[in-house]
């Protein structure tokens, strides 16, 4: 079993900055080699945000590039990512979810959203 839980989402102006947190807990909390966040904004498809992994490498959506962080405890225990300089197009629900096993590196949006392990999410809005 596992628990991913979100915390942190607000609403903010434009240009304005965020931190998001997930706490994972459970006994599956060791089998994860990955954990990170994806987004979906209503009507749109869910996309990958950024992961980090247990050997600490990032990975990044283009859009967020150099804009949003992410970091983590050295158990993976705890995931934050902080986002700077929001756009209102960065308004969605924000989740995090776990990758238990192997990464294949390239892929790692694709195997976040396929995840069964995730949280309820958390509503960032960010207004012009």
């Amino acid at each position: 079993q596992a628990q991913l839980v979100e915390s942190g989402g607000e609403s903010v102006q434009a240009g304005g900055s965020l931190k998001l947190s997930c706490t994972v807990s459970g006994d599956m909390l060791r089998l994860f080699s990955t954990v990170g966040w994806f987004r979906q904004a209503p009507g749109k498809e869910r996309e990958g945000v950024a992961a980090i992994d247990r050997f600490r490498n990032t990975y990044y959506a283009d859009f967020v590039k150099g804009r949003f962080t992410v970091s983590a405890s050295n158990d993976l225990g705890i995931v934050d990512l902080q986002m700077n300089a929001l756009k209102p197009e960065d308004t969605a629900t924000y989740y995090c979810a776990a990758i238990r096993g192997g990464l294949v590196t390239s892929e790692w949006a694709q195997e976040l959203l396929s995840s069964q392990h995730r949280g309820q999410g958390t509503q960032v809005t960010v207004s012009s």
